[in-house]
């Protein structure tokens, strides 16, 4: 057995006690990411609960390259979202895996919006897509039964294909002169 069989074993051990909990015993839970700048070269340290993630830009837009820039980390949240939500599943199908791997991909395009003749095409990521590869030995159909379960459930792609409302604030202190 594959050490990702194994692995979808103790997923499905946890997904059934976390399943076993009362429904009206769950709160919500406001999730929450915090970026700074650092002075010195412009990196952002985004911090996620006891997590810390550097983000910088490639050297062309004034960047050390020392993190993945924001869009690139964005495609990486789809791909580690959407290879967890092939984890549950797979779990609670008891579909066995021995490989998993999902690639995301789109366009970006500097000269969007700004450069002439480019002015319909988005400056933020686009064409977003997604690739999995996946290896099991039960029948296709039950793959497909668990891709339709992914796609149904994975909640950055579906943050994505369903936007939610977003609300912005800004706190300004003008420093002394």
């Amino acid at each position: 057995m594959s050490n990702l069989a194994e692995y979808l074993i103790e997923k499905r051990t946890a997904l059934l006690a976390r399943n076993a909990v009362d429904p009206s015993s769950i709160k919500p839970v406001t999730l929450k990411a915090r970026a700074t700048a650092e002075g010195r070269s412009g990196i952002r340290h985004i911090r996620i609960r006891d997590h810390h993630i550097i983000s910088d830009s490639p050297p062309d837009f004034a960047g050390y390259d020392l993190g993945p820039a924001s869009p690139e980390i964005f495609l990486g949240s789809l791909s580690s979202c959407l290879t967890h939500i092939f984890l549950i599943h797979a779990a609670d199908r008891q579909i066995p895996l021995s490989k998993l791997e999902v690639e995301v991909q789109a366009e970006i395009d500097p000269r969007g919006g700004k450069v002439a003749g480019y002015e319909n095409v988005p400056f933020f990521p686009y064409n977003i897509r997604y690739t999995v590869e996946l290896e099991s030995d039960v029948s296709e159909a039950e793959i497909s039964a668990l891709h339709e379960a992914v796609e149904q459930w994975c909640p950055v792609l579906n943050l994505i294909k369903n936007p939610q409302s977003l609300t912005g604030r800004l706190v300004y202190r003008q420093t002394a002169k």
